[in-house]
């Protein structure tokens, strides 16, 4: 279930919307390529974990196959886009929740600081309660996409009219066809989609808390192929044969405007019900993975003491609460700083995204040529067509940079800040590479002393 969840967010439930507006039906096509790419970063992913489970996940392939630069390098980034995203989400929660009459006299701030203490309790008292909740926050999520899909599907087949429209592949034909403004529209909100997609990388994350996975591991990351291809694809197709493309905008989810039109009563409330549920899980999400990620990385020097420590109940709690302090710096942010900030904050999560799964494919590969040259077995679970599969997919995130740039506005601005992040990592391994090599050789030290009591007996 969080491997689903995880591939169903608010940029499905909210931003298809005004993708739909700017590219029309060729969207499916979008989601499906982008689709294909998650895949195959998740099933390299996959094959790591089974080589070696570690709740450290890609930070730790990274380590093994790229050294300690590569894991400081993985970890940082991968904080830098929860950490992001966690302030969107926290804000997106206190927005939506404004949507009901009951919560509009409380101050934006004041639901934003409660629904981060709400999600940092449950993570802080225990991992099964961490993914207790997740399994609800996904429950909901899948239930509204089914029941508005068998919606939309009766709708089909009958041929009731949507606001004057006939259902059918004819509002497809009638209004432009799948390219209606060109091919362009579609290749800019190839960026939009990647990141819709960001978090499917975390049930990598939950294999080292799982009992059994290398059973587990396989059965949850092929699931996540047909399912956003259902999910996304289908989602997508049956909103273009709904309404004409154009009938969509960035101020509504898509959803609620069909459901609205068909005179479902509180569509509206249903949908913010179900896209609040998406940013508690997002939260949820990215509590969890920074604290074992965190802790992974304190462990081999590349991250503050204290974001190693656990608690009695096997949290690492530091890491948790320090993502959580720079959330709480964010809903500051978000109380002085214009919508347009706000925006780049989202684009600097994108980044860190893009960054983790380029060096997951990294790490794999680097693992392939250890198999091929006899160091490593690989296991029976694995990515296809290696070296290709990794090499097209580091082209396709690099491109993805491209059109970022190509976009202008708030993703040109992050696409630039990209030296000055790459200063900020360099100045930060000088800081903590003493205490790196320090602890490494305590390491082989142990290694070696155990090594020798093993022979002696």
């Amino acid at each position: 279930m969080i491997a689903i969840g995880g591939a169903i967010g608010t940029g499905l439930f909210l931003g298809a919307g005004g993708r739909l507006a700017g590219a029309g039906p060729s969207l499916a096509l979008a989601y499906a390529v982008c689709g294909v790419f998650a895949f195959l970063v998740v099933r390299a992913l996959g094959e790591l974990v089974l080589h070696r489970p570690s709740s450290g996940a890609f930070v730790s392939y990274a380590r093994e196959f790229l050294g300690e630069k590569g894991a400081f390098v993985a970890g940082w980034m991968y904080f830098l886009n929860w950490a992001t995203t966690g302030i969107a989400d926290i804000t997106a929660v206190a927005t939506y929740a404004h949507y009901w009459g009951m919560f509009s006299d409380i101050p934006q701030w004041i639901i934003a600081l409660i629904a981060l203490a709400v999600v940092l309790t449950v993570n802080l008292i225990s991992v099964k309660i961490f993914g207790e909740m997740e399994f609800w926050f996904a429950i909901v999520k899948v239930s509204a996409l089914v029941c508005f899909m068998a919606i939309g599907i009766f709708l089909l087949v009958t041929q009731q009219p949507v606001d004057g429209h006939s259902p059918g592949p004819s509002l497809i034909t009638d209004n432009g066809g799948a390219f209606p403004n060109g091919m362009l529209p579609m290749l800019l909100v190839i960026q939009g989609v990647v990141f819709a997609y960001a978090s499917v990388e975390l049930v990598g994350v939950t294999a080292g808390e799982t009992s059994e996975p290398e059973k587990i591991m396989p059965r949850a990351i092929n699931s996540i192929m047909w399912r956003v291809a259902l999910f996304y694809v289908g989602s997508v197709v049956l909103l273009t044969m709904l309404l004409p493309w154009n009938a969509y905008s960035a101020d509504e989810s898509p959803f609620v405007t069909v459901l609205s039109n068909i005179g479902v009563p509180a569509a509206g409330g249903v949908m913010n019900l179900v896209v609040l549920t998406a940013a508690m899980s997002s939260l949820n999400s990215g509590l969890y993975s920074t604290g074992r990620i965190l802790r992974s990385m304190a462990l081999s020097g590349s991250a503050p003491r204290f974001t190693g420590v656990m608690s009695r109940s096997h949290v690492p709690y530091g890491g948790i609460l320090l993502t959580s302090a720079v959330c709480v710096l964010g809903v500051g942010l978000n109380y002085v700083v214009p919508s347009d900030a706000f925006e780049i904050v989202l684009n600097f999560a994108a980044i860190g995204i893009l960054a983790t799964w380029a060096l997951i494919m990294v790490s794999h590969l680097l693992f392939w040529q250890k198999a091929r040259a006899g160091a490593v077995v690989r296991p029976g679970y694995r990515l296809p067509g290696s070296p290709w599969t990794e090499l097209v997919t580091l082209a396709f995130l690099v491109s993805v940079l491209g059109l970022m740039w190509a976009d202008g506005g708030a993703g040109r601005i992050t696409v630039m800040s990209l030296p000055g992040i790459a200063v900020a990592l360099v100045a930060g391994w000088f800081v903590v590479r003493g205490r790196v090599g320090h602890l490494r050789a305590e390491a082989q030290a142990r290694r070696a002393a155990a090594e020798r009591t093993g022979d002696g007996a």
